[in-house]
């Protein structure tokens, strides 16, 4: 396989840094550059198994620094973009919008003009590059519960042993028409049309994907299954948002990685391809999955979590329903999910138990120390 050199922004971030992982140790012959801001949700410790590698280099930088950025990607001759960097927290877009439009769109802009025109200098032009930009499935909206006790899928699902039901006849496809109803999925819909925009007004190879939610390592402990699992260690409450109804589709974030390896790979130029786990869960039940399965791996008595849960008032503008078909992936490129969701929660219970240390580095503070800036490009 012939040589690249390839820019994973947000690489320190929990999806990020499971796709740097992925691409430095499969492709020892690429020039991986990880290139992060460091904001709270970064931790270069999610990456010290491969921090040594002589294919693997760090770049702290903000995607917004257009001269900077211009500059790395001439100095490292980048022939690929890999974007995952972003802010990402629904409730933290409701409280400060003006940070999401920032990097989500402007961001995502700067890093497409700088690609631009360093790509068009060359002889070659665009001819071998590729700008992949990685989405969200709440770009789409919401959908109904048209079907509350559930039906079967139209499609295969190996998400589940027990052949999980979908909560409605309608999912997401890629041509879905964008509805976002959150300030984050609005900056992110607006960073998609601009990749779009880019391939069709400049002829720039781009590519678009948009996934569900995700869960597995490394997951910065905001979010709902990390922020359980440790609440639960600690019996600490479990906030739920209005009656625990609304449903999500849940991808195990190795199963992300492996996907964006292949899009990047094989994926058609200007497509965009939708990944989901097949896996549709209300939030309540999917809460006392995670009891179920904390409090028997921690030797509780069973049930002995469940009085942790707490309601409270719902989330501004929270959308009832995700679901993602991903069949065009599956056909077109042979990706499907590789783990049950019960197999994809019980690792990632085990993983977070198994890892306290790097839990409480990030509850304390202490991970926001690592490195501090001493990784600081100075190109």
């Amino acid at each position: 396989m012939a040589k690249r050199n390839i820019v994973i922004t947000g690489g320190a971030g929990f999806i990020g840094s499971h796709v740097v992982r992925l691409f430095v140790n499969k492709y020892p012959e690429y020039n991986i550059i990880n290139l992060d801001k460091l904001t709270y949700a970064g931790n270069l410790a999610n990456l010290k198994d491969i921090e040594d590698k002589p294919n693997y280099k760090f770049v702290k930088m903000d995607i917004c620094d257009f001269d900077a950025f211009h500059k790395l990607m001439q100095q490292e001759q980048i022939d690929g973009i890999i974007h995952l960097a972003a802010e990402s927290h629904v409730d933290r877009s409701i409280k400060d919008p003006f940070t999401f439009a920032r990097t989500n769109v402007m961001g995502t802009l700067s890093l497409l003009q700088a690609a631009k025109l360093y790509w068009e200098s060359l002889p070659e032009g665009y001819e071998g590059k590729r700008f992949y930009h990685i989405s969200t499935d709440e770009v789409y909206g919401a959908l109904t519960m048209n079907h509350p006790e559930g039906i079967e899928p139209p499609f295969k699902t190996v998400a589940s042993s027990e052949g999980h039901k979908a909560y409605g006849d309608d999912f997401f496809y890629e041509t879905t028409k964008y509805n976002p109803h959150s300030p984050y999925s609005a900056s992110k819909a607006s960073s998609d049309h601009f990749v779009r925009a880019y391939h069709d007004t400049y002829g720039m190879p781009t590519i678009v994907t948009n996934c569900s939610n995700n869960y597995g390592p490394y997951q910065f402990p905001e979010k709902l299954i990390p922020l359980f699992i440790n609440n639960i260690r600690n019996r600490k409450p479990l906030p739920v948002y209005g009656k625990g109804e609304n449903v999500r589709d849940w991808l195990y974030v190795e199963d992300h990685a492996r996907a964006i390896d292949l899009i990047f790979h094989e994926g058609e130029v200007a497509e965009t391809y939708n990944i989901g786990g097949f896996n549709e869960w209300k939030n309540i039940d999917l809460i006392k999955v995670m009891i179920k399965t904390v409090d028997r791996i921690l030797g509780n008595p069973e049930g002995a979590s469940l009085d942790l849960i707490t309601y409270v008032t719902d989330r501004l503008g929270h959308d009832a329903r995700y679901a993602i078909d991903s069949t065009k992936l599956q056909k077109e490129l042979g990706w499907e999910p590789s783990l049950q969701f019960e197999e994809g929660i019980e690792k990632t219970v085990r993983w977070y138990l198994d890892n306290q240390e790097w839990m409480d580095n990030i509850t304390s503070g202490e991970y926001e120390k690592y490195y501090e800036d001493m990784y600081k490009y100075n190109g």
